[in-house]
This record gives structure tokens, sequence and C-alpha cells, in this order.
């Protein structure tokens, strides 16, 4: 509510908790969708794509071509399947937990996309072969080549885990915090500060004894 001081002037609170709603549903909402669309392009790419010729897409900026992955996004960390499913599992129990206290909606959205990244190929690790957290990660997208010698194959959920965790490294770098606040530096602050205090007041010169 705004409120009115004994001259009429408006103010506009400045409590966080009052100004930035709650992003929880916005954090679960995105990355149900990413989990969604994640494992609906891997059933269809194994549906597909198996035992058949890389399809060249887009002029060839980008091959279809089926590829089982034991590591984490883009191919990296081929040899710790099970490392990487208990940390995925970590990291997707810590922003669930999390989301509760964001307030910033592009800190929703980074979190919401690395959330349903993680999820997609948990799943994967969980339920296909040779399962036990050690399953293989379908990937399907190459760029610019039909082997993945330009860029190492991925699927969805790889660039909505890489995209989301960049956004909040910029995020975190220009200031914006998870409570949708601005963190200013130090020295913007006391300039800031310095520039608010009054100017001292002059004292008349050559006053008569």
């Amino acid at each position: 509510m705004p409120i009115v001081d004994d001259v009429g002037v408006s103010e506009q609170p400045t409590d966080p908790v009052q100004a930035h709603p709650r992003r929880a549903r916005t954090i679960i909402a995105l990355g149900l969708g990413v989990l969604v669309l994640d494992l609906a392009t891997k059933i269809l790419a194994v549906r597909f794509l198996e035992e058949r010729e890389p399809v060249r897409v887009l002029g060839g900026l980008l091959y279809l071509t089926l590829h089982r992955n034991p590591g984490a996004a883009f191919s990296m960390a081929t040899s710790l399947t099970w490392l990487l499913s208990a940390i995925t599992l970590l990291v997707a129990v810590v922003i669930v937990v999390a989301s509760r206290r964001i307030r910033s909606l592009p800190w929703a959205i980074g979190l919401g996309a690395i959330l349903g990244g993680a999820l997609g190929n948990l799943v994967d690790r969980v339920f296909r072969e040779p399962g036990g957290f050690q399953g293989h990660v379908v990937d399907f997208l190459s760029l610019l080549a039909p082997d993945g010698s330009v860029w190492p194959v991925f699927n969805v959920a790889d660039p909505a885990i890489v995209g989301g965790a960049i956004l909040l490294v910029l995020l975190t770098v220009i200031g914006v915090e998870p409570d949708g606040t601005r963190h200013r530096s130090s020295k913007a602050a006391h300039e800031k500060t310095a520039q608010e205090k009054p100017a001292p007041e002059k004292t008349e010169q050559g006053e008569e004894a």
C-alpha cells in the first residue's frame, strides 16, 4: 500500500518481500516444461533415428543423429556416470528447496531451466540401460557435422542446463539478487550517500563587531 506523509506525498514500499512476488511456481512450471520437451524429443529420437543415417536439416547447420552418452552435458565426464547422477539429484533438490525464496523472475528462469534439464538427463540415467544411475543419456542434435566432430552431440536438456547456468552467472555479475533487489557496490553506495548529504550552510562574513 502507498504511504502518504504529512504533506501528502506518496511513497512506494521498499520491502523486497512486498515488491517482488515469490517465483516458486515459475521455477517448477518452467522446469516441468523443459522436462516434458526433453523427454518427448528423446522418445521421438529413439523411435525414428535408431539404426538410421544422420538426417541433415537446416542446410547442414544441424544433423539429427542418435547417440547414447554416459557422461554429462555435451558428452563431458563420460566415466563418472554414477557421480553425475548423484550431483544432478542433489542440484534438483537444492533448487526445489530454494525456490520458495526466489523473487527475481530472471533467477527463476535460470533455475527453472537448470531444474528441467537436470531432471531430463537424470530420468535417462535412472531408467535407460544399463540402469542403476548409470544409464546412458540420449543425445540426438549435432551442429555442422553428423558425427559431433565440430560440437559434441547434445539434447534439449543440455543447452537448458548450460544456458540457465550462464544466466545465473550474468545476474550475479550485474548485481541482481535472488530476492529481486539489486546489489550496489560499496563505492557506488558511498557516492550516492555523499550526494544525498545536505550541503553545509555558509556563514556570513564581515559581520559588524
